[in-house]
């Protein structure tokens, strides 16, 4: 699987979440962060598509996407332990990790598989 089959909903799923808890919660913060990263996540997943359609791989796509979702693992996990609420934080926790953990897959095996002209 490509990086950017799961980066792009990934960002998506951050950035609805967000701009959910800021209309239920009025969280600038979530708002921001939901945003920021997102929006990051969507535009590094964006780039790793351009260069796979070019028949190449985009490491700074990659390394990108593996420092965003190590750092929400980080501070996700952090919140989580501090509230004990599984709703965002221990989610995106969650998801992080498991991003985080197919991204260094990914580095480790040297990106993306560019199929042969005659695949």
């Amino acid at each position: 699987m490509h990086d950017f089959c799961v980066t792009i909903p990934y960002g998506l799923l951050l950035v609805c979440g967000g701009i959910i808890e800021y209309a239920k919660k009025g969280s600038t913060a979530s708002l921001a962060g939901g945003l920021g990263t997102g929006v990051l996540l969507v535009l590094a997943g964006y780039l790793s598509l351009q260069a796979y359609h070019k028949r190449k791989n985009s490491y700074f796509a990659l390394i990108l996407e593996t420092a965003l979702a190590a750092i929400l693992t980080w501070v996700m996990g952090q919140r989580y332990m501090q509230t004990g609420k599984i709703m965002p934080a221990g989610i995106v926790a969650g998801i992080s990790v498991v991003m985080t953990g197919f991204y260094l897959y990914k580095i480790a095996t040297g990106g993306n598989h560019i199929p042969s002209k005659t695949e």
